[in-house]
């Protein structure tokens, strides 16, 4: 095999593909990148088994010459040196030679690399997949998707199923959900599909992937498309394929959950509040569980307190739009609100309670297609 290859691209492909590569597997291959060179350009795949990323480089893109195939061929190189050195090579071209079976001669201007590899036979085949249920979303709408409901994933591992974010498509509405059982996560979009009849339910994706994902997608109105299978998902942008199993197990149903009627409502400017829980979780981020207690007192005002008994207490009143309904006061986890403000691009937020001891929600003020549902803290 032998190559000649424009640097910054190859750069570019090959931190895309080594997001998947796991140093923890135990497939000794898998540590490795495939590299593949056939007439009409160069494959690169990375895969941790879970997590399987596959690049294509054409010859020309544009008019612009990107690779010169000098030599068909296939090889597998580690990953961890791989992409260090291809990153710091100094010239604007790369060329990989591939002689002995499993030895790679990297050159770059003055610089001369010769690597071990990997047999190229033994690397597990991308599996193949039936392409029945499909549908697509522009790159950053679904940027923004993940953004809004990941953080809300699960991070324990007793129910592997909260670690993902499920996904449930029906009459063209996406609906996404996260949740940790303590805080829930919801976004609804309308998308486009060829088979408008497409149903899907309980397909829940690792909230790894889907972080991994976004490191790669662009912020563009390009669009990805979403190929579903019994358990795996493939996301197909432009030259690249990103395939993730999916999470076996039930995902619990989330939508009796929320609450469509409230006995306070407090409208608050989202920046604000945020900042006031911020300066409140100074003091109880020490303790276990982020305490932050609000209280709704006259004149449109609510009052945040947190207390830490070792350390001292913070009283702070924050001024709201309007508030309607019942006095509360009501205990919860500040960091777990914090996490959510932040996702909400809105200037606005209402918060509606139904009980000092049942789950409230928060939602953008000028915007009805994502939510976040809290449940509170017992402080006695």
């Amino acid at each position: 095999m032998r190559f000649f290859i424009n640097r910054d691209r190859f750069v570019h492909d090959v931190q895309h593909v080594a997001k998947a590569v796991s140093s923890r597997t135990t497939m000794p291959i898998l540590t490795g990148i495939k590299i593949v060179a056939k007439h009409d350009g160069i494959t690169l795949t990375g895969s941790d088994s879970d997590i399987t990323i596959e690049t294509f480089i054409p010859n020309e893109e544009e008019g612009t010459e990107i690779v010169r195939i000098e030599e068909q061929g296939s090889i597998v190189l580690q990953a961890k040196f791989f992409a260090e050195i291809i990153k710091k090579l100094p010239g604007d071209e790369v060329e990989v030679q591939v002689q002995d079976p499993l030895t790679a001669t990297i050159r770059s201007a003055s610089s001369v690399f010769n690597l071990n590899g990997l047999d190229p036979e033994e690397y597990p085949r991308l599996p193949q997949i039936q392409e029945d249920q499909v549908f697509k979303l522009p790159q950053n709408m679904f940027k923004n998707i993940i953004r809004q409901t990941v953080f809300a994933v699960s991070t324990q591992e007793t129910r592997p199923v909260l670690t993902g974010v499920n996904l449930e498509l029906e009459e063209g509405v996406l609906l996404c959900t996260a949740t940790d059982s303590h805080r829930l996560a919801q976004r609804k979009a309308t998308i486009e599909m060829n088979d408008q009849s497409l149903q899907l339910s309980n397909i829940v994706i690792p909230g790894r992937s889907l972080n991994e994902l976004n490191k790669i997608i662009d912020d563009s109105n390009e669009y990805i498309e979403f190929v579903v299978t019994e358990s795996q998902i493939l996301f197909k942008i432009k030259h690249m394929l990103f395939f993730s199993r999916l999470l076996e197990g039930k995902y619990p149903v989330t939508k009796g959950m929320i609450p469509n009627q409230s006995k306070t409502s407090i409208t608050l400017k989202t920046k604000p509040f945020l900042h006031t829980l911020e300066r409140a979780l100074l003091l109880s981020r020490e303790g276990k569980n982020n305490v932050v207690t609000l209280k709704t007192i006259e004149d449109n005002e609510i009052e945040i307190t947190s207390i830490s008994p070792e350390i001292g207490k913070v009283v702070e009143r924050v001024q709201s739009t309007e508030i309607t309904g019942e006095e509360m006061r009501i205990s919860f986890n500040g960091k777990n609100i914090i996490d959510a403000l932040k996702v909400i691009d809105s200037e606005d937020i209402l918060i509606t309670f139904t009980g000092a001891m049942s789950p409230f929600v928060i939602r953008p003020v000028d915007e009805d297609h994502y939510l976040h549902l809290f449940s509170p803290v017992r402080t006695y």
